[in-house]
């Protein structure tokens, strides 16, 4: 159900699915659930302001999901560290490299689309 509301092509029709799930989910009596959409489903669609473009990049954090599986992969093989200093540099070597080579320097959205919509 809460696909089905994030799915809709603008915030408008968002809020209308929302109403509709929450008078299903009354339905199925089970009320708290209802209110908690009614009450939190702005917050979840504030990502419909920008440009339709960007939409699916700014609901997912997959980009930092990205790269803390990375870190966590590579700590993992050295196991357990003499002290926090030496895993800081392990991971501060790891952002390092990410952010110097082609995967860091890639361009996760185009920004020059925020600026024509006036967003700053």
């Amino acid at each position: 159900m809460l696909k089905a509301i994030h799915a809709q092509e603008d915030k408008a029709a968002a809020r209308q699915k929302a109403a509709l799930v929450a008078e299903k989910l009354r339905a199925m009596k089970l009320e708290r659930i209802a209110s908690f959409v009614e009450t939190s489903v702005e917050v979840t669609l504030s990502y419909m302001d920008f440009p339709y473009e960007h939409w699916n990049r700014l609901r997912t954090n997959n980009g930092l999901k990205r790269i803390m599986k990375e870190i966590r992969r590579r700590t993992r093989v050295v196991g357990s560290f003499p002290d926090g200093y030496s895993a800081m540099m392990l991971v501060g070597a790891r952002l390092r490299h990410i952010s110097t080579t082609k995967w860091g320097t890639r361009q996760y959205m185009n920004i020059c689309k925020l600026y024509e919509g006036g967003i700053r």
